[in-house]
C-alpha cells in the first residue's frame, strides 16, 4: 500500500487549504448571521452561493467523482484527504465544493445505474449544484438496519409505480432547493429476502407527497433537515424506476460503501479541528496556578488523541486503497471497520475538546457541541455501530471451524 499522494492530488490540497483559510472559515460567522437573519433553519444564505461560485473557478468542484468527465477524476484514496479537510467545516465546506451528502451517493447511483433521461433530469442538475436531494430509505416503525424490514410498496400500475408508505430521516428533504427523492420500496414480496426492493425516482412535488415532520439532532435544526415524509399514493412514470426491478438492495449497497467511507473522512477532519481547538486552548488558559497544558490529564487527552486519530486515519487510507483495488464488494468488512472505529475515535476527541474549554464548549460560541451533534449520529446513520461490528466478527469466525480447540501451550 502507496499512501503517497500524487502531485495533483498534493496541489488540489494545497488549494482547498488555501480556500478554507481564505474563505471557508472567515465565512461561518456570516454564515450564521444569514441564517439567523432568515429566522427560517432550511434558508439557503447567499454566502453559500458565493462559495460555490469561488471553489468552481478554483477548480474545487465535484471532487468525489472518479469519471473525469462528470468530477476530478480522483480515485476514493485520492480524494481521501480533501475530503478531511472539507470535514473540518461541515456546514459549509462540502458543500461548497459540491461534495456533501446525500447527494455525492445520490450522484453516484444515477451516474451508475441511471437511464440517459434520468441523468439529463436529474443528475445535470445536481452536478452543477442547481438542486438537492435525499434518500429515503428509513423508516419510523421497522428497524431500518435491516432492509428486509422496508414495508414501503411500489405498485405498477400501468406505465406508472404507485408509492404507499412513510419514511423519516430522509435528509435534506425541507430544504426547498431539495426537488427528488431516491426511495427505496418493496416491489415483490415474495421474492428473496434482497430481491424484494427496487429504487425508484420521485419528485419531492408529485401529488401525495407530504413533510409530515424534521426531526432535529440533539437540539440541532440541520439545514434541509431530517424529514419523516409519507407517501401516500404517489404516482410517478414507470421510467422513474432505477435499473431494474428487485435491485434495489445491490444499488443501495453500491451507494453505501463510498458513502460511508466519505463520511468517515469528513469525521477525521472534525476531530482534526477538535484536536487543534483542544491543543490551543490548553496553551492560553490557566487554572490553579499553571497553564492547562501542564497538567498531566491534559496532556495524556492531547497526546492519545494525536494516536487515535492517525490509527483512524490508516484504517481509513487502507480501505480507500482496498476499494480502489478490489472493489467496494471485497472491501466491505473494511469499510464496516472503519465506519465503527472513526466516530468513535472523532467523537472521543470532540468530547476531551468540550470538557477542556468548559462551558464555552457547550454553547455556540465555538464548534465544538455542533460537531459532537454530528459526530454522534454517525454512529447510527448508514446502519448503527453493532451492525458493522457483527459483520467484522462473522468474517473472523469464519476463518475458524466450529468445535476447532487450539492446543494447549507446550511448557
Amino acid at each position: 500500500m502507496d499512501f503517497e499522494y500524487p502531485s495533483r492530488v498534493e496541489r488540489l490540497r494545497s488549494a482547498l487549504a488555501d480556500f478554507m483559510d481564505e474563505l471557508v472559515y472567515p465565512a461561518e460567522s456570516l454564515y450564521a448571521e444569514q441564517m439567523a437573519a432568515s429566522g427560517d433553519p432550511h434558508h439557503h444564505p447567499r454566502i453559500m452561493e458565493d462559495l460555490k461560485a469561488e471553489a468552481r473557478s478554483r477548480g474545487l468542484w465535484n471532487l468525489f467523482l472518479p469519471d473525469p468527465d462528470l468530477g476530478a477524476g480522483l480515485s476514493v484514496l485520492e480524494y481521501a484527504p480533501l475530503a478531511e479537510i472539507t470535514g473540518r467545516s461541515p456546514l459549509l465546506a462540502p458543500e461548497a465544493v459540491n461534495c456533501s451528502a446525500p447527494d455525492t451517493g445520490n450522484m453516484e447511483v444515477l451516474h451508475m445505474f441511471g437511464t440517459e433521461e434520468q441523468k439529463r433530469r436529474w443528475l445535470d442538475p445536481l452536478l452543477e449544484g442547481a438542486i438537492r436531494s435525499c434518500i429515503s430509505m428509513t423508516e419510523p416503525d421497522v428497524a431500518s438496519s435491516d432492509p428486509r424490514n422496508i414495508r414501503t410498496r411500489i405498485t405498477k400500475d400501468g406505465g406508472h409505480l404507485v408509492i404507499r408508505g412513510r419514511k423519516w430521516f430522509s435528509t435534506g428533504a425541507v430544504s426547498p432547493r431539495c426537488k427528488v427523492a431516491i426511495l427505496m420500496g418493496v416491489t415483490d414480496p415474495d421474492a428473496h429476502p434482497y430481491r424484494r426492493q427496487s429504487m425508484v425516482l420521485v419528485p419531492l412535488d408529485s401529488p401525495g407527497v407530504t413533510i409530515e415532520h424534521d426531526s432535529p439532532v440533539f437540539g440541532y435544526h440541520d439545514r434541509g433537515g431530517h424529514a419523516t415524509i409519507h407517501f401516500d399514493n404517489v404516482r410517478v412514470p414507470a421510467s422513474n424506476l432505477l435499473g431494474q426491478p428487485g435491485e434495489g438492495f445491490a444499488m443501495a449497497q453500491a451507494r453505501l460503501g463510498p458513502g460511508r467511507i466519505h463520511h468517515c473522512m469528513r469525521a477525521i477532519g472534525m476531530a482534526e479541528r477538535a484536536f487543534d481547538l483542544m491543543c490551543a486552548r490548553a496553551q492560553a488558559r490557566q487554572a490553579f496556578g499553571s497553564m492547562l497544558s501542564d497538567q498531566g490529564v491534559v496532556q495524556n487527552w492531547i497526546g492519545d488523541s494525536r494516536i487515535r486519530i492517525e490509527q483512524a486515519r490508516l484504517m481509513v487510507l487502507k480501505t480507500a486503497w482496498m476499494i480502489d483495488t478490489v472493489g467496494t464488494r471485497e472491501a466491505r468488512v473494511e469499510i464496516s471497520a472503519i465506519k465503527v472505529a472513526v466516530p468513535r475515535m472523532a467523537r472521543l476527541v470532540i468530547d476531551r475538546a468540550i470538557q477542556l474549554f468548559g462551558a464555552a464548549g457547550l454553547s455556540d460560541q465555538f464548534p465544538l457541541a455542533h460537531l459532537y451533534a454530528h459526530v454522534r449520529s454517525l454512529q447510527i446513520l448508514d446502519g448503527p455501530d453493532e451492525v458493522h461490528v457483527r459483520a467484522v466478527a462473522r468474517r473472523e469466525l469464519a476463518r475458524y471451524e466450529p468445535g476447532e480447540v487450539p492446543p494447549p501451550y507446550p511448557f
